[in-house]
């Protein structure tokens, strides 16, 4: 018989935004001895989260708040908003799909960066909108070029993360700011500040969430490094909100995981740590970058850009790294692929992915 599939998903090609490190190994048939290639984090977890989420085991027979009612009160307090601006959900990934479906039907004009973060795009092309992209200035996502092109095609959402995934670059809160200000009618921003922890003061605009233009995305993965948990949330106006609880899947976050992100919220020393850690090691990059004579883009996230050149000599660094058990990846789309992506790690770890580059680079073509 014929496969009854929706239109919009019959015409689509077989993609996925990642190949997992896993699938990986197993292709290769062996392990990975360095994971620094999925932007997770390699400086642990809260020891106040990670005492709760033992503790939350013990319920596991029991279905989690599907409110998420503990963790919504602890990050209000802390982000000076009031609950009802926010939902919490399995990642920012879910909650970007969830923010596509509530805004675009089939040829919504979308925009975003030509090589920005695969996923939102991914949404975007399963929901059947229209994807219109505007090239990176340099290693930057372009406020202007995006915003330009929002007027020009009438879009309903404009993409953009900032800190940037995959450049690691990021533009201060006026930046951000004007970009806000110069939306389009009926335009709404996808905000993605998945690594904000990392950002110096003044990089995120102020919170406002009387604004039903914005929506603000943020996560437990990254600096909490609680990527295995699927913690995310939204910051934005309660109607917004309001439409999001009409249509997620409520029982999506296990309460091991609101556990966990319940404790951490205000482990500032926590956090504090990790960014000592994260600007330890991108000084390790920094340095390997010098003694090779390559460009390194500096870096407000917990991965650092490396210019080796070119997309083919990109792609041979990543062979070579992958055939002696070290798992990186690199941006998709040129000119960006002519970096490839160091996760940043435990200085040990560092250490020796470093040195391999080092000796691996020399035999690049």
């Amino acid at each position: 018989m014929t496969i009854p599939f929706a239109t919009q998903i019959a015409r689509l090609p077989a993609s996925t935004p990642f190949v997992g490190p896993e699938e990986l190994e197993r292709r290769r048939g062996a392990p990975f001895r360095l994971r620094i290639g999925a932007n997770e984090s390699a400086f642990g977890q809260s020891p106040a989260g990670m005492e709760a989420m033992r503790a939350e085991l013990a319920q596991s027979a029991w279905y989690a708040d599907p409110t998420s009612h503990n963790l919504r009160q602890a990050l209000a307090a802390r982000l000076g908003v009031n609950a009802e601006n926010l939902v919490v959900d399995a990642g920012i990934d879910t909650l970007l799909g969830i923010t596509v479906r509530l805004f675009c039907d089939v040829g919504t004009p979308v925009v975003t960066s030509l090589g920005a973060y695969p996923t939102f795009n991914y949404h975007v092309n399963g929901y059947g909108a229209a994807l219109h992209t505007v090239p990176y200035n340099g290693f930057f996502e372009d406020t202007d070029a995006l915003l330009a092109k929002a007027h020009e095609v009438g879009a309903r959402l404009v993409y953009l993360s900032n800190p940037d995934n995959p450049m690691g670059t990021c533009h201060d809160a006026a930046t951000v700011q004007r970009l806000i200000d110069g939306l389009p009618e009926g335009c709404l921003l996808a905000l993605d500040e998945a690594y904000i922890e990392f950002a110096p003061p003044g990089t995120a605009p102020a919170l406002d969430t009387h604004n039903p233009n914005v929506l603000r995305f943020r996560t437990f993965s990254k600096a909490y490094g609680m990527a295995g948990q699927r913690v995310g949330y939204c910051v934005t106006h309660p109607d917004i909100i309001a439409a999001f609880e009409k249509v997620r899947n409520h029982f999506d976050l296990n309460r091991v995981a609101q556990a966990g992100a319940t404790a951490s919220v205000n482990d500032d020393a926590f956090l504090a740590r990790v960014n000592a850690e994260v600007e330890a090691a991108r000084q390790q990059v920094y340095a390997m970058a010098d003694r090779l004579g390559l460009y390194a883009e500096p870096s407000f996230t917990n991965f650092v850009a490396l210019d080796v050149g070119s997309t083919e000599r990109g792609v041979a660094l990543l062979e070579r790294l992958a055939e002696r058990g070290v798992f990186m990846r690199m941006p998709g789309v040129a000119p960006l692929n002519r970096c490839v992506r160091v996760g940043l790690a435990q200085p040990a770890e560092m250490e020796e992915a470093c040195a391999i580059i080092e000796e691996l680079v020399p035999q690049l073509p």
